[in-house]
């Protein structure tokens, strides 16, 4: 199976380092600046489950002349349809995309643009960052979870999987991949409107008399959105979320609160408005994710047009 990722960042950078550590047929997609960087340097990452540092193929998109069996794509949901311009001359006719990106939204796109035939779902769980060059594995959690979204058990999703069993990552198959991403956009969004809400990490809201009650209602608003839409969390997923959220202390804080902060785009149209739209369709009374929607709309007007 020859993997075509795009980018080579956190997440990019994270997975498909492992992939290129265990032998597996792989090459990432670049700009130029990060093709210097990664041929200069080969790939660098630290993680406390072992360090990489390995010369890996990078190209650029004037480079790819062989089409690639599946894409690994894990950029920011508001560079969705540079990143298809990208990836689609590399698609090989029976080629497969495999995004990794937060929330929903995005299934639909990559369907229109690329057919819903090579469409897979996915979700990961890792905290890294990408920083001189160098990919930061935060902690030890690096899951990846995959599948139809058929739920299907097919061959592809099957060798995607064998490709991955190599290597230090955690891959599994779900037979149910858009409850998995729906779950996980539950806890991303009542994550990401809190703390945009505030500019504070769950643990300083917890500091406040009513941020628990304030926490668990952003919770209870993103749950009703995902019932209403057949995806309601399980009791499981639920209590998972809690404990992530009302964590005394916690100095975790969603990637669009730090991102509105140092005054940069967020994915708040991917995460927040998704569901505030989806809930209008629905008639559902959300305040809270609304105000939070309006809150992150006035912060990409204030920045303005994204450039290009």
């Amino acid at each position: 199976m020859r993997i075509l990722v795009l980018g080579a960042g956190a997440v990019g950078g994270y997975f498909g380092g492992r992939l290129a550590e265990s032998g597996a047929d792989v090459s990432f997609l670049v700009r130029d600046r990060r093709k210097a960087e990664l041929d200069a340097h080969g790939l660098i990452v630290k993680s406390a489950v072992g360090d990489i540092a390995i010369p890996v193929a990078a190209l650029t998109r004037r480079e790819v002349d062989r089409p690639f069996d599946l894409v690994l794509l894990s950029c920011k949901s508001y560079d969705l349809d540079a990143a298809i311009d990208a990836i689609e001359p590399a698609l090989g006719r029976a080629g497969a995309v495999l995004p990794v990106l937060n929330g929903v939204r995005h299934l639909d796109r990559l369907a229109e643009r690329l057919g819903a035939g090579r469409v897979l779902g996915g979700a990961c769980y890792i905290s890294a960052s990408l920083e001189n060059g160098v990919v930061h594995h935060i902690g030890e959690l690096q899951t990846l979870m995959l599948g139809e979204l058929s739920g299907e058990k097919t061959a592809r999703a099957r060798e995607i999987e064998a490709a991955f069993a190599g290597t230090k990552a955690e891959v599994t198959v779900s037979d149910d991949i858009l409850q998995v991403m729906w779950e996980k956009l539950v806890m991303l969004a009542a994550l990401a409107g809190a703390t945009t809400l505030t500019r504070a990490t769950v643990g300083q809201i917890m500091a406040a008399a009513s941020g628990e009650r304030f926490l668990l209602a952003t919770l209870a608003e993103c749950a009703a959105v995902a019932a209403a839409e057949g995806h309601a969390p399980t009791s499981e997923a639920l209590a998972r979320a809690r404990s992530l959220l009302v964590a005394r202390g916690s100095p975790f804080a969603a990637s669009t609160m730090r991102d509105m902060i140092a005054e940069r785009r967020t994915e708040g149209e991917h995460i927040i408005g998704d569901l505030v739209r989806r809930a209008a369709a629905h008639r559902l009374s959300i305040p809270i994710l609304e105000v939070a929607w309006t809150n992150l709309e006035v912060h990409e007007a204030r920045l303005g047009p994204a450039p290009g």
